[in-house]
Formats: structure tokens, C-alpha cells, sequence
């Protein structure tokens, strides 16, 4: 697959195969796809934890919100929750403005998850000031979002978005979504 197939297959999905353990060689190569983003400056001001732990994972369970359009039928019931988490934390003194730098990161580490097998859930509802409880994260720290991983338990489709963004499941659990067409979008020398 290469770089452009994997952008056209890549999919947010929320059902994992939860019993199925994500190596830590695998975790690890995430983590460095991450810190290898583009970042303003270069000043990385990022920072990750992985979370594979299954008492930790279910403590940080309750503290993210899932598909806001469906809910609460996009949380995962039990069995088919994360098997992992990269959390992804900023350290604001390196980068006022960090929060730029953390999309290029968090997409680096969902398209090499892909590449392994590894499904993702990017989650950026989340209860920031408990998990970094959890973590024991320290106060100069600031949790800017957290990837769930597992492997796959449900498919989830592109759809014609025309003007309604929001996702849905079908009779069968396939997730749809719907993405504005390129058409709408792009302008060629000017607007």
C-alpha cells in the first residue's frame, strides 16, 4: 500500500478486538512515526505515553468520549475496547502554539497503525484533567489528545457527504461517513 492508498483507506473505527495485545515493538514504531511530524520550528514539543496496561486502559475508558453523531451506540462495549493508547502530550514552554504540530503527529502514527493492522480512534473529547491524573502526568504538562488502537472489529465506508457530515451505522454495524466531495472543496488560482 502506498502513502496515498493508505490516506484513502483509513478509517476512524471503535470496535477492537480487545483480548488481542498490540506488541510493544509495534507501540513503540508508532511513537516514533509521531515524533518524526513536522513541527513548527522543529521545536517538537511533544511528549507520548503508551498505555497498554489493561487496569490503566480501563481506568482512561470512562474519561473519552466516543462518536458524539451515534452516541452512546459508538462506545465500545465491553470486548471490543482499545487494546492500547498513545496519549499525546504537549510541553507548552518548548511551543505556545503546539496544537498545530499535534495533527501531523497524530496522523503520522494512524497511518503507520494502518500499515501494522492496528485500527485507530483519534479522541480529542476527552476529560483531560483526569486522565492526566491517571498518568500522573506533571502540572507543566497539557494533554492535547488520545489514540485508541486495537485491532479491527467493524468496517467503516466513505460516503458522498453532499452538505450532512454526520456518520452513521447501518443495519449490518458498517460504519458511514460522509466526506465533503473534492469538487466542493478545491479552487484552482483563486476562489
Amino acid at each position: 500500500m502506498n502513502v496515498y492508498e493508505a490516506i484513502l483507506a483509513r478509517r476512524t473505527i471503535r470496535r477492537f478486538d480487545e483480548e488481542k495485545r498490540i506488541s510493544m515493538e509495534i507501540l513503540e514504531k508508532l511513537v516514533n512515526a509521531g515524533r518524526l511530524a513536522p513541527s513548527a520550528a522543529n521545536l517538537q514539543p511533544w511528549e507520548f505515553i503508551v498505555v497498554n496496561e489493561k487496569r490503566l486502559c480501563d481506568a482512561i475508558f470512562p474519561h473519552l468520549k466516543w462518536a458524539g453523531y451515534i452516541a452512546p451506540h459508538g462506545t465500545p462495549p465491553p470486548g471490543r475496547r482499545p487494546a492500547a493508547y498513545i496519549v499525546l502530550v504537549a510541553n507548552p514552554s518548548i511551543n505556545k502554539k503546539w496544537q498545530h504540530d499535534f495533527g501531523a503527529c497524530a496522523e503520522n502514527i494512524m497511518l503507520a497503525a494502518l500499515e501494522m493492522g492496528i485500527a485507530t480512534c483519534w479522541l480529542g473529547s476527552i476529560n483531560r484533567k483526569k486522565i492526566k491524573e491517571i498518568l500522573k502526568i506533571p502540572e507543566d504538562r497539557e494533554v492535547d489528545t488520545v489514540i485508541a488502537l486495537g485491532y479491527p472489529m467493524e468496517k467503516s465506508v466513505i460516503e458522498d457527504g453532499k452538505e450532512d457530515v454526520k456518520y452513521w451505522k447501518d443495519e449490518n454495524g458498517v460504519m458511514h461517513v460522509p466526506k465533503k466531495g473534492v469538487e466542493k472543496l478545491l479552487h484552482i488560482n483563486g476562489w
